[in-house]
């Protein structure tokens, strides 16, 4: 029976080495995973260094896409400093698995000059992209991310989000002189996950950034969808 107690204390050394692991990787409880991830398209944009690139091109790191516009005056601002906060949070391993992408819903205002400068004022790892309008709006729409145009009588709005038809959950002026008419622009404010094969994955609502639940997730995003 020599055998039978040396397989026993084998199967038990595993099963507390998972038991351990599983303690020690941090769970992600927060946003919603897609029942059926969306595979991004090489759809035609432009980097904030004015370099050509694709909406599905990565560089081998989880990311964290987030529709706005540099002349929003309140939620685009609010949410980069949140996802600041969460990037300053993790290990400098961590931050190594992670690009936090900020994708204008304004191109015909927000250059890739601007939006550098826009994004160096909250971390200068962070990375943006711009293009022609039409192709930004095809890009929202595969991530389920609403942008509805300016209009006269419009005023500033947030609350806007879309979903897909499976039911997967989804959705300081800082330009000197804009005004709230200038700058009113309805459009989702979700954060968006991208796993390191360039699929959509998950999602987090801006309450959910605000609030700190994508900061308590993100060791465990990174885990789960970026392999660190």
């Amino acid at each position: 029976m020599k055998w039978l107690t040396g397989i026993l204390l084998v199967v038990a050394a595993i099963l507390g080495g998972l038991l351990f692991a599983r303690q020690a990787s941090p769970s992600v409880t927060g946003g919603e995973a897609l029942d059926n991830p969306v595979t991004l398209p090489a759809l035609k944009l432009v980097d904030d260094r004015g370099t050509a690139t694709t909406l599905a091109h990565g560089d081998g790191r989880m990311r964290l896409v987030f529709y706005g516009f540099v002349r929003c005056p309140d939620v685009c601002p609010a949410t980069l400093a949140s996802l600041k906060n969460s990037y300053e949070m993790l290990k400098p391993e961590q931050q190594k698995d992670l690009q936090i992408q900020f994708i204008t819903v304004d191109p015909a205002f927000d250059t890739p000059k601007v939006v550098r400068a826009y994004l160096d004022r909250f971390d200068p790892a962070f990375t943006g992209l711009t293009g022609q309008a039409d192709t930004i709006d095809e890009a929202a729409r595969d991530m389920f991310v609403a942008n509805v145009k300016p209009q006269p009588t419009m005023v500033m709005d947030h609350s806007a989000h879309t979903a897909p038809a499976s039911g997967q959950g989804a959705s300081n002026a800082e330009a000197a002189g804009a005004g709230a008419s200038e700058a009113a622009r309805i459009h989702g404010d979700q954060v968006s996950v991208v796993n390191t094969q360039g699929q959509f994955v998950r999602v987090y609502t801006n309450s959910e950034v605000i609030g700190g639940e994508l900061q308590k997730d993100l060791p465990g995003l990174i885990r789960m969808y970026g392999g660190g």
